[in-house]
């Protein structure tokens, strides 16, 4: 397929290595990641344990997937503490957990996750869409909360395992896919705040359709409320802690109630775009230096380093056909492109929603018109989600899928 491009093996371990490096910049305080890890042992994917269910839980219709409400059979499950190190791994019938009142990640936020998906090819065949960036990412998110080192190759052969158990809830479907969320917990039973002495890593998996309830490639609207700030320099902006989300609820139903889907939120005094919701924004515009350009906020701190992110950077630059910059872009910046009529597209990207496109912004009362569903030209929205798709999905062969079995 035309735009259609597939990494090889030292492109796609430079795509490891570059995104590794982005995001150590913002995390001086962590040290050397491999040093950290070998600092701590980790399970072994050849020492789990299976207990498979005796009572399977009936597959949900796949028009009918609302996200993250339905799951599958089984999860995987390892403790930690800091007498013992690392238990032993198991995937076990899908269950409550069973936590002391006093635990920290429930009055401390101490925990973490991630967001990744399996996808059913055309050729029937269930892969898993580069794992590895999520596992380093959670690797370096585990660190910054206090939470212990493990090996990322080792839990991405336990999350393989899992997903190969319950493959049969991939759908069958060009249209939904299997989302897995890797979560890491403190389980420290204290109310005192402190670097926590157990913890329980898990893994539960939800059949998905599309993320908004507008489904499809259909545009969403942000509301842009400079009083509201997602993230901060020297935070934990760039990490996937929960501590990052619930805050932003809040304002999402502002947002709702203005009819917008998502929140943009900006940063500082120039009001510099960030984010997205939880998607990752980019703009696709003429800039000043009259170039075709792809622009995207720099991972400077205060930016989620996204796997849909990195994938969209890496095939534009693959495709070589318009600058790609990773720089900063202020909502000043946006309204002189648009009253300059240089603004050609606004999308968001993530784990969950893939590519979607931005129509509106609602800033200060006032709407700004996205002209993303009404560029002349070839959208490149439109192909970014069709060239990263035909890679899910089997149609593209390509390095990025991790195969399930």
């Amino acid at each position: 397929m035309a735009g259609g491009v597939v990494l090889s093996a030292k492109n796609a371990a430079a795509s490891i290595l570059r995104l590794t490096s982005q995001a150590s910049k913002v995390l001086p305080r962590l040290g050397n990641v491999a040093s950290a890890r070998c600092l701590s042992s980790s399970f072994k994917a050849s020492d789990l344990q299976v207990e498979v269910t005796k009572h399977g839980a009936t597959k949900p219709d796949v028009d009918k997937l609302v996200f993250g409400k339905t799951f599958t059979d089984h999860m995987f499950c390892v403790e930690w503490t800091a007498g013992g190190g690392w238990q032993t791994p198991r995937i076990q019938p899908f269950q409550n957990l069973s936590l002391h009142p006093a635990s920290s990640s429930l009055h401390y936020s101490i925990e973490l996750f991630e967001g990744m998906k399996a996808f059913r090819g055309v050729d029937n065949k269930v892969r898993i869409f580069r794992p590895m960036l999520n596992m380093e990412r959670m690797h370096r998110t585990a660190l910054r909360a206090s939470l212990p080192s493990f090996d990322t190759a080792e839990l991405c052969e336990c999350i393989r395992k899992l997903v190969e158990l319950d493959k049969d809830w991939v759908p069958h479907s060009t249209k939904a896919s299997l989302y897995l969320r890797p979560t890491f917990i403190s389980t420290e039973q204290t109310l005192g705040v402190s670097r926590p002495g157990r913890a329980l890593l898990f893994v539960i998996l939800s059949p998905v359709g599309p993320y908004f309830s507008t489904g499809g490639f259909s545009p969403v609207a942000l509301l842009a409320d400079p009083q509201h700030v997602r993230a901060f320099k020297g935070g934990v902006g760039d990490c996937k802690l929960g501590g990052n989300y619930g805050p932003t609820i809040y304002v999402q139903n502002l947002a709702i109630q203005q009819g917008c889907q998502q929140v943009l939120w900006l940063y500082g005094d120039t009001e510099q775009i960030t984010e997205a919701g939880t998607m990752n924004l980019f703009i696709y515009w003429i800039n000043e230096q009259g170039e075709e350009e792809l622009a995207t906020p720099p991972l400077d701190g205060i930016i989620l380093p996204g796997v849909t992110r990195q994938s969209l950077l890496d095939l534009a630059r693959q495709w070589g056909e318009f600058k790609v910059s990773e720089r900063y872009i202020t909502m000043a910046d946006l309204q002189k492109g648009l009253r300059e009529k240089r603004v050609k597209e606004m999308f968001g990207a993530g784990t969950a929603c893939v590519v979607c496109p931005v129509d509106r912004v609602l800033y200060h009362g006032q709407n700004l018109h996205i002209p993303t569903m009404e560029n002349d030209g070839p959208k490149i929205a439109t192909r970014f989600l069709q060239v990263l798709t035909d890679i899910q999905y089997g149609r593209t062969e390509s390095e990025w899928m991790h195969l399930v079995d």
